[in-house]
């Protein structure tokens, strides 16, 4: 049956008088509205569409795929806010997506950017956001363990780090003071559990987890930029700590180790202006 808020492929019956009638294999209808750029279609043809429910609540389809599909958390920008309606936000479809005041932790401001997910309402199969992410977030049952690498989206900023998304259903936590590179609000990176303290509560880190293989990232990361600077950094560990952070983005510590990795492994030499290769 064509449900409203995915992308299906429905077969063309009809032209109608605002646009064509699509229908499925049981005989679910949906109108695809005449819109510029549509593109050649006749009747018979099958047209992979997204569905949503228009203003009197019928099935309407269209040929754009939305930024968020349901049960998909991502950063959007809201366009317009209607007085005792809610904020409407571009998503990618001709149809803004609302997002109610009651699902909104804070008063959205129009031309802001907010993480939001999409929802569908199971009675009427309408399809809204909701900054309330908490909700569609669970740690009772982990699906992930101790150093293992992640998909994160950065979900807010508090004055202790970052909130983040983890694979889609988990919250987690980026400690303020163990980032060291640019980390916005709507980022989407790779990251890893660093610690799965009381009540499955997830600490995560930019880096990969223990001293071998964080220290290998950032080696490489280094000897890298020694081979894109001819061989040679004016920088060494007695440099000053802020300029290896704006440098290399890492602490003067994690500078430090790598630094010292490459040198043991004699692929630099450590010299008083700076560091060369082998």
């Amino acid at each position: 049956m064509a449900e409203t808020g995915s992308m299906q492929k429905l077969q063309v019956l009809h032209e109608g008088d605002n646009g064509w009638v699509l229908s499925d294999s049981a005989g679910t209808k949906a109108m695809l509205p005449f819109r510029p750029g549509l593109g050649k279609i006749a009747p018979g043809d099958l047209v992979e569409v997204f569905l949503y429910l228009g203003k009197n609540g019928e099935k309407t389809a269209t040929t754009h795929r939305p930024k968020l599909f349901p049960g998909q958390f991502g950063l959007l920008q809201v366009v317009d806010v209607a007085e005792g309606v809610g904020a409407f936000m571009d998503w990618g479809i001709e149809k803004d997506l609302m997002v109610p005041f009651k699902e909104q932790p804070e008063k959205m401001e129009a031309g802001k950017w907010y993480v939001v997910c999409v929802d569908i309402d199971g009675d009427s199969g309408r399809l809204y956001g909701s900054a309330r992410l908490s909700k569609f977030l669970s740690n009772d049952t982990l699906t992930v363990k101790e150093g293992e690498e992640v998909d994160l989206l950065v979900w807010k900023e508090t004055e202790l780090g970052f909130p983040v998304i983890v694979n889609n259903t988990h919250h987690g936590l980026v400690y303020r003071d163990e980032i060291f590179k640019p980390f916005r609000v709507g980022d989407k990176t790779k990251g890893y559990v660093k610690t799965i303290r009381e009540q499955n509560k997830l600490d995560i880190a930019l880096e990969p987890i223990g001293y071998h293989n964080f220290n290998d990232a950032n080696a490489t990361f280094i000897y890298r930029m020694l081979e894109e600077n001819d061989g040679f950094l004016d920088v060494n560990d007695k440099s000053d700590p802020e300029e290896i952070h704006a440098r290399f983005r890492m602490s003067k510590k994690a500078f430090k180790k790598a630094v010292g990795a490459l040198y043991k492994a004699q692929k630099i030499v450590i010299r008083e202006e700076g560091i060369r290769l082998l």
